[in-house]
């Protein structure tokens, strides 16, 4: 339970739909209940955002399957207002408002590889070793990916705001 607030950030970023994140998250805790005695070791947050990544694999091969394709949500957009801490006076409450949305915006542009490897270890703290577990990958391929994925977060980052004027501090 400690980490079921973690499963669901992972969940969310995965998915870009909280309805379907909370539908991953009720999946992969009922796995991890039933599962529980083959837990190995201590890392538990590890296994539970495994579970979270494969029930999310699960749901999406069911999903192309039907050939369903989600409409984006008002709740889509608005979630990354809620990862980040506001400053409080009302100016740098707008610019970090701003910045939240054009993280989200450019986050969500990223491939999904890339953007999974990001938000564990970014988001989620996870270290190298963690996420190549999470994702059963070679640690070597998690540092290569997540060395892309900032890139590309970079490179997207730098696109989208060029030219935009920027306020003074």
């Amino acid at each position: 339970m400690p980490h079921l607030d973690a499963a669901y950030r992972f969940a969310r970023w995965l998915t870009r739909s909280g309805q379907e994140a909370e539908d991953v998250v009720q999946e992969a805790l009922l796995r991890a209940f039933r599962a529980f005695d083959t837990l190995r070791g201590t890392d538990v947050k590890g296994w539970l955002l495994a579970i979270v990544r494969n029930c999310h694999a699960t749901a999406l091969r069911q999903q192309q399957r039907r050939g369903f394709v989600p409409l984006p949500s008002q709740e889509e957009a608005d979630f990354g207002a809620t990862a980040l801490a506001a400053p409080p006076d009302p100016e740098g409450y707008s610019i970090a408002e701003q910045e939240r949305r054009r993280l989200t915006t450019v986050l969500a542009g990223l491939g999904a590889e890339h953007r999974e490897v990001l938000v564990l270890r970014e988001m989620e703290d996870l270290s190298y070793r963690e996420i190549a577990a999470v994702t059963q990958l070679p640690i070597g391929t998690v540092m290569s990916r997540l060395a892309r994925a900032r890139a590309a977060l970079r490179a997207s980052w730098l696109k989208d705001t060029s030219g935009e004027p920027r306020a003074v501090r």
